[in-house]
């Protein structure tokens, strides 16, 4: 079997130098994303004072799984260490700097192990606001490039360690899972699917839109229903040429990758797509690079050593018996999305999008200063950095970074309030005007005082149209009702179901007037 690829000059389609600085080199800007918005966003929401702190968890699992190596292997995780805030953000801080120099070039596999642990333990803690599939799809990735660098070498283009081409497979079957499996769960979720009208209104629907969002949403509805086939085409057949012969092959990969820019220009979607493109890399060679830039040609490798020979065959006999859950998901008919089946999510299956929704519910945030409530206070709302608020503000441009309480909040609009637990503690944090989560919120949105009351209400959010008044307003809105009746921190349900959850004792009131 041939475990590294060779070069024997140039135009060789055997060689993957340049597809493996490429990867490694976008694998870092996406880990550097993803690091930054643990240093800026970690300490609010899962920190000591957060909306959902680690060492309650923590905590909560020990006692579900009792103490010992079991509940170590079940949660694997760095932070049974310490879960204080200063080592949280002295990891985040580790990482940061690690991502940044394999994005500028710098890398082994060491550095790939640590920053694939490091991220492993802020996901396994971070509860839901790192459940995302793109969390998982990073720790897979990331667990494939550590075999993909040499042990000691950081250099970009390695002297004495070629990429190892079973390593580039593995990319593929990787590539190939996270675009079959997010096709299969369209067809099976949600008969717009079906009928080719989901994106007459994704892009309005769509988590955070982005200034060209609503120009997507106005496209003609042939042409949307037209691109409903082309994203069937691109994630259950172009998923098949990924596996397929070096032609086929690449237009795979083209196709693939065409389509996750046009999800790029069209939303907000994280990291999803960027991640998406590093395994699709996989599908080009450096003959195919060479159109593009000079690849230099190198000296074949000596014999592989049996060491390295022994781990290659180890990783691939370990990725076959974790890949059968996710094939066996993505074969059965109540297929998951977006799933693990072990603790260090090695191998995961996919999806993205299997439900559409038909309109945009969207929660917004209302405070007033008023020590009483009638029908003449005067309520201001809260606006968030990202998710859609003020009428007349232009929706963000944001990704890959994502700025997680504004999806969270997305996700609530769908369900009471009573089902998310972390709103109803943002609420007493913001009436307690904790600067930890001012920080989340839009800047000047909470300055002055805290705020005497809260209320949430939940409207309807649409595109205005171009030529309706006002002008300078982006949406438009209709209340649909009431989400949060209004609440103080004096309010005897709120401190009780606070200090039922080990939350009111951490609370940081900043205003003396508040109890």
């Amino acid at each position: 079997m041939q475990w590294t690829t060779k070069n024997s000059g140039e135009g060789n389609a055997q060689s993957y130098e340049v597809t493996r600085f490429v990867i490694l080199r976008l694998l870092g800007a996406v880990y550097f994303v993803a690091f930054l918005g643990l240093l800026l966003q970690s300490e609010a929401l899962i920190g000591h004072f957060g909306l959902l702190p680690i060492d309650l968890w923590l905590e909560a699992r020990e006692r579900s799984l009792g103490a010992g190596l079991f509940a170590y292997f079940s949660s694997p995780t760095i932070f049974w260490i310490s879960c204080d805030d200063t080592f949280l953000l002295a990891c985040a801080w580790l990482g940061t700097v690690l991502s940044l120099t394999v994005a500028l070039g710098v890398s082994n596999a060491a550095v790939q192990f640590i920053l694939w642990a490091l991220y492993l333990s802020f996901v396994e803690v971070g509860q839901i606001f790192y459940g995302y599939g793109w969390e998982i799809q990073l720790l897979e990735t990331g667990f494939l490039s550590i075999f993909l660098c040499p042990l000691r070498e950081l250099r970009p283009f390695p002297r004495m360690h070629r990429a190892p081409i079973i390593v580039v497979w593995l990319l593929r079957w990787l590539a190939f899972r996270i675009m079959f499996g997010a096709g299969l769960i369209k067809i099976r979720a949600d008969s717009c699917w079906k009928d080719f009208s989901c994106l007459l209104y994704h892009f309005e629907t769509q988590p955070l839109p982005n200034p060209l969002s609503p120009f997507f949403h106005r496209l003609p509805a042939w042409l949307l229903k037209s691109g409903v086939l082309f994203n069937h085409l691109v994630e259950l057949l172009a998923p098949w040429m990924m596996l397929g012969p070096r032609r086929l092959r690449i237009v795979g990969g083209l196709l693939t990758i065409s389509f996750q820019l046009i999800l790029i220009l069209s939303g907000n979607l994280s990291w999803l797509n960027w991640l998406t493109i590093i395994a699709v890399l996989a599908c080009f060679d450096d003959s195919f690079w060479q159109s593009f830039v000079r690849v230099v040609g190198k000296d074949p490798e000596a014999e592989v050593p049996l060491s390295r020979r022994v781990v290659l065959y180890l990783l691939v006999g370990t990725i076959g018996i974790l890949s059968v859950f996710p094939i066996v998901n993505m074969l059965s008919a109540s297929q998951a999305m977006n799933a693990s089946f072990e603790p260090l999510r090695l191998v995961n299956t996919y999806g993205a999008f299997g439900s559409v929704g038909s309109r945009r519910a969207e929660v917004v945030l209302e405070v007033t200063d008023s020590a009483k409530i009638d029908a003449d206070t005067e309520w201001r709302e809260l606006d968030f950095p990202c998710k859609p608020g003020s009428l007349d503000r232009a929706p963000c441009v944001v990704a890959p970074y994502q700025p997680r309480l504004d999806w969270q909040i997305w996700f609530a609009a769908m369900s009471r309030i009573e089902s998310n637990p972390w709103l109803i503690h943002l609420t007493a944090k913001i009436l307690a005007g904790e600067p930890r989560i001012k920080e989340l919120l839009a800047k000047g949105t909470l300055d002055g005082p805290s705020p005497k009351y809260l209320r949430a209400l939940l409207y309807q959010y649409k595109f205005q149209p171009p030529d309706e008044e006002p002008r300078q307003n982006w949406w438009s809105r209709q209340l649909l009702g009431v989400y949060l009746d209004p609440v103080s921190l004096a309010d005897p349900g709120l401190r009780h179901y606070l200090e039922q959850r080990g939350w009111l004792e951490r609370l940081q009131i900043q205003n003396s007037e508040n109890p």
